[in-house]
């Protein structure tokens, strides 16, 4: 979204549909927090975790990626309030600002939303290089998928 040019067909819609689609994961992604905070309580309250260096790390890991997942939206909804008022829609409905409008933190909002979706992307790729067995013995799982519907269709 970053370079997109102003002579771009349908770039108002494009920048709503962004920011419609930050809405929904800021309230999935919350969702999804108090799910798993109450499988966190069901589960350590019988017995605490094994602190191993690698529980360690899967657990910074995840803790960043979510931090990631909520602080990039938050970010480009800060960015939005910042350049104008009212200028959030989710389903129709006009969302409340968060932050007022500041002409001066307009360029803080930018970049703070440009240098969190790249630096979120590096967590991602650390995530799929951390699982990369898991991820080709899956690819392996759905090729044989394929390959027996494949068979099975021609027969």
């Amino acid at each position: 979204m970053a370079n997109v040019s102003r002579e771009t067909p349908l770039r108002g819609e494009l920048y709503d549909f962004h920011k419609a689609m930050g809405v929904l994961v800021m309230g999935l992604l919350t969702w999804r927090i108090l799910i798993l905070l109450q499988v966190w309580r069901r589960k350590y309250t019988r017995s605490l975790p094994k602190l191993s260096r690698e529980w360690m790390q899967k657990f910074l890991l995840h803790s960043a990626l979510y931090l990631f997942m909520f602080a990039l939206p938050v970010s480009g909804f800060f960015f939005s309030n910042s350049y104008k008022n009212n200028n959030v829609h989710f389903l129709g409905f006009t969302l409340p600002d968060i932050f007022p409008q500041n002409s001066a933190l307009v360029d803080l909002g930018r970049s703070l939303h440009f240098w969190l979706a790249y630096t979120f992307l590096a967590f991602i790729v650390l995530h799929i290089m951390a699982q990369w067995k898991v991820i080709r013995a899956n690819w392996r799982r759905f090729k044989g998928m394929l390959k027996a519907n494949l068979v099975s269709r021609k027969s």
